[in-house]
């Protein structure tokens, strides 16, 4: 024993001492970069044709280091920052739509539904080349958003195209107006339909108010509901969490993970369900992205509800805000969420259990809707296990070979008399009531 304590008491400092040169090389290689950087910061000063001033080649380099990150990391200088910082006013417009880079190329994540975008036809996938005749290949996500913003009434003109189509000169007017985004309606007289177009801090409330609504239309002959995800480009966390929890008693409703295991953190559901058992059916398609994919891999994965459409968009990404001292801040990814068996949905999306695609959309070229596991950069999904076949669709149903690559439909078709997935998702929903009424029984 006493051979084994002097062992020990003499290997402890050598121990102590490997980690502590590890740690001292990695120090020296950051000096060693950081003295490049500084030979790389002089030289440009010196002999750049133009001068540039001493913010702009930081805040270039600031840019740089982000970009290099995923498509959602940017540098806001001290200006942008406390735009964004300062409450919207009355008369601030936009276009309402959700946007992400692609290769340079700014993509259409999903419209908004009532907003400029949606009325002008713009559908998910659709690829935007210039802003009021600017080119945006060389723009960071903050700018474009910021220019896609301006004085309500005011006029942006947008050169873009739909799939393989030829490019669209678009002159659209920017608009102060509110999304709604809970619309309740009966649906073949006996399923209440719920459009979910977004979330925010009015969305449970409305939730709530559009079932109690359809139950008193429909009485005791309501069979379900249908939940219409698509084309929903996300919104506030929490309130997402809470639409999922309104239909989930019991189990998780997502798993937030961040750089160390740590921080990882579950959510569970509350007790009460506000269908109060009843057969649930959401729509999801590849415009149905963030935290419409929370709500839609908590009801999936606790068995609440039979997803029905097309792959989803696949990104789980939380961004934060982090101001800097001098000056500025920058949007940094932080954290993923997961569904609540631990899939990921960053970078692969969730899939539908029934495949199924409008006949229509099946005819357009494949490979117009990309995700966010194309984006450059674009965070990883750590499960690379093989997909799981997808289950057999109902009888009757339109399916197609490639459902994954399916394009999303326009903001404005849906819930229309023409739309084919909301005709499937009635047949489904009614077959569902029928044999949970045989198994009751």
């Amino acid at each position: 024993m006493r051979r084994l304590a002097i062992l020990m008491l003499m290997t402890l400092p050598l121990f102590a001492g490997g980690v502590f040169a590890q740690q001292k090389a990695g120090k020296d290689t950051v000096y060693e970069e950081l003295n490049l950087f500084d030979q790389a910061f002089e030289r440009i000063r010196q002999d750049a044709v133009d001068p540039v001033s001493d913010a702009k080649l930081i805040g270039s380099a600031i840019a740089g280091m982000l970009a290099g990150l995923d498509p959602h990391a940017s540098f806001m200088d001290d200006a942008a920052f406390k735009a964004s910082q300062t409450p919207a006013n009355d008369d601030a417009g936009t276009l309402g739509l959700a946007v992400t880079i692609q290769n340079g190329q700014l993509q259409v994540i999903s419209p908004e539904d009532g907003s400029p975008a949606a009325r002008a036809g713009i559908r998910p996938g659709d690829v935007i080349f210039t802003i009021d005749k600017e080119p945006v290949y060389d723009l960071a996500l903050g700018e474009v958003e910021q220019k896609l913003r301006g004085p309500g009434g005011s006029e942006v003109r947008l050169v873009m195209r739909h799939g393989t189509e030829k490019p669209l000169d678009l002159t659209l007017k920017r608009e102060a107006y509110k999304l709604q985004t809970v619309v309740g309606r009966v649906e073949g007289g006996n399923i209440g339909y719920l459009r979910i177009a977004g979330f925010d801090s009015g969305t449970q409330a409305a939730l709530t108010a559009a079932v109690q609504d359809l139950r008193q239309k429909i009485g005791s002959k309501l069979v379900g509901f249908i939940l219409d995800l698509r084309n929903n480009p996300g919104g506030g966390f929490d309130a997402a969490v809470a639409v999922a929890d309104a239909f989930i008693d019991k189990g998780d409703i997502v798993v937030v993970k961040g750089r160390k295991p740590a921080s990882l953190k579950r959510i569970a559901a509350t007790p009460g369900d506000l269908a109060k058992g009843l057969p649930l059916v959401a729509l999801v398609n590849g415009g149905t992205a963030r935290e419409a994919e929370l709500v839609a891999g908590a009801l999936q994965d606790n068995h609440r509800a039979v997803l029905l459409g097309s792959k989803t968009f696949g990104e789980s990404s939380i961004e934060s805000v982090i101001p800097l001292g001098e000056g500025g801040a920058i949007r940094l990814t932080t954290a993923r969420y997961t569904t609540p068996s631990g899939r990921e949905i960053q970078g692969k999306g969730l899939d539908p259990d029934l495949a199924v695609t409008s006949l229509k959309l099946a005819r357009l070229a494949q490979g117009q809707m990309r995700r966010e596991a194309d984006l450059p950069g674009a965070l990883k999904n750590p499960d690379q296990t093989a997909d799981k076949p997808a289950p057999a669709a109902s009888p009757g149903a339109a399916t197609t070979p490639t459902p994954d690559e399916a394009p999303a439909v326009a903001t404005q078709d849906i819930g229309s008399a023409s739309d084919e997935q909301l005709i499937q998702a009635v047949d489904v929903l009614r077959g569902l009531s029928v044999f949970g009424r045989r198994a009751a029984g």
